[in-house]
This record gives structure tokens, sequence and C-alpha cells, in this order.
């Protein structure tokens, strides 16, 4: 199962990105095959539709599951249509290292 982690920059030691829409990358997680791929967000500058062209973008790639710190009100109805869980995590200290341990 792949899941998408937002993230602040392009590594495992990065922390996670409170933002979804406009987190600075995206990390596509593989449960099953265990890679990582991290994605530069493009809409991280949108000036509107930021959160409806990540949640595209993340569920192109195949996510089931999106880790960030919130989600815009808007995202949850289009990520229950497309049935992809949103996980919140509150501790923005978190890194994408440990986030991925704890998925294991």
């Amino acid at each position: 199962m792949k899941v998408a982690i937002t993230s602040t920059g392009d590594n495992l030691e990065s922390k996670i990105d409170p933002r979804f829409g406009r987190c600075a990358f995206f990390v596509i997680y593989d449960t099953e095959t265990k890679s990582t791929e991290f994605l530069l967000n493009p809409n991280k500058n949108a000036s509107n539709g930021a959160g409806p062209a990540s949640v595209q973008m993340v569920a192109d790639k195949g996510a089931k599951k999106i880790v960030s710190g919130e989600f815009g009100m808007k995202i949850k109805s289009m990520l229950d249509g497309l049935e992809i869980q949103m996980i919140v995590i509150k501790d923005h200290q978190k890194t994408v290292k440990s986030i991925i341990d704890m998925l294991k």
C-alpha cells in the first residue's frame, strides 16, 4: 500500500509539513516494497486550488493513506470519495523516518 506523507524537505530526516495542499514535498512510501519517492509539490505556491490539486497528485500516485499535520475543509469529502484515509499528526517535530517507522 502506498502512503503519502507531507514533508518540509527531500530526505528522511525532514520534518512533517503541517500543511497538506501547500506542503513543500510529498513522500510516497510503499509499505510492501519499503521504497520512498520524494516529489516536489508543484501546488505549494498556487494562488488557489492547492488542496484539490494535491489530492489529485497523490491519488494519481496510488496513495491509499495521507499523513499530514492538517487538512483543509474541502479535502475530507474529496478523500472520502477516493477512499483515501487521512491521518493527522499533531507533533510537527516528527520526521518522515519516524512516521515511516510507525507505519511498519
